[in-house]
């Protein structure tokens, strides 16, 4: 199983996971926060086409989640997954093969298997994913305000993890943002600033982790090396093993 970054940070996210079960090959996307246009674009970096796409999952509504999924998914024809209040709170063109997730219970596309959890997040029904392809695991956590006991259990035994840090507390108190966004972002609902991570990584059963990932960086509020010496301090590991997804590049293919 290996998993790329088209791109996250608020201005857009989608992670592309794959596996093969040595007959065929499953291809998944987890968010896409992007237009049709900019997908494609940057599938095209790894040598991929949206056509090659088995589903779409959606964690939530927010639009630099699920802003480009729809398109996407009706003009290629792609089943998308989503829990019901995510899809209660998002316009969903009657011809869409929608399929609707329930914390808890995992869903199969062909070599992958997806098991939804839920998180504390300011949105209807919000779901993060951890992808398994029977041997190995990949966790996803972006767009959570803490962690729960639930959270930190999910998450363990994972052999990559897709981490979110947002912020780092200083930098998102100093900056100029009214002092309601802060608390919005700073809250238990809100993203997990560098140090709630790297308490997480503390907390997660992590004797398979050999690879993380640090997403959803704030420009304004965060920076990557910041981001890395958080985690890597939890992990008691050197920064340069943190790899970062930037809103850009997002981050290359990785082995879960």
């Amino acid at each position: 199983m290996r998993f790329a970054s088209l791109g996250s940070g608020s201005e857009g996210n989608a992670l592309v996971v794959e596996a093969c079960d040595g007959v065929s090959t499953t291809r998944v996307m987890l968010d896409c926060g992007f237009s049709v246009r900019e997908t494609e674009r940057r599938l095209a970096r790894l040598a991929l086409s949206a056509d090659s796409l088995d589903a779409i999952f959606v964690t939530h509504e927010h639009a630099d989640h699920i802003g480009g999924a729809t398109a996407l998914a009706r003009k290629y024809h792609i089943p998308i997954y989503m829990s019901w209040g995510t899809g209660q709170a998002s316009p969903l063109a009657p011809d869409l093969e929608v399929c609707w997730c329930r914390s808890e219970q995992p869903v199969v596309v062909g070599a992958l298997q997806a098991l939804p959890y839920t998180v504390p997040h300011d949105a209807r029904e919000p779901l993060q994913f951890v992808f398994s392809d029977g041997r190995n695991r990949l966790g996803v956590l972006t767009d959570a305000g803490s962690a729960t006991p639930h959270l930190i259990e999910v998450l363990g035994g994972c052999s990559a993890l897709v981490l979110e840090c947002n912020h780092d507390r200083d930098m998102l108190a100093g900056s100029k943002y009214p002092p309601s966004l802060k608390a919005r972002i700073g809250g238990d609902y809100g993203h997990l600033a560098n140090d709630s991570a790297a308490n997480i990584l503390r907390s997660v059963e992590r004797n398979r982790l050999k690879r993380i990932v640090a997403a959803h960086l704030s420009q304004q509020n965060n920076s990557p090396m910041l981001a890395r010496v958080a985690l890597a301090e939890a992990l008691d590991t050197a920064p340069d093993e943190i790899l970062v997804a930037s809103q850009e590049e997002g981050v290359d293919w990785q082995e879960a």
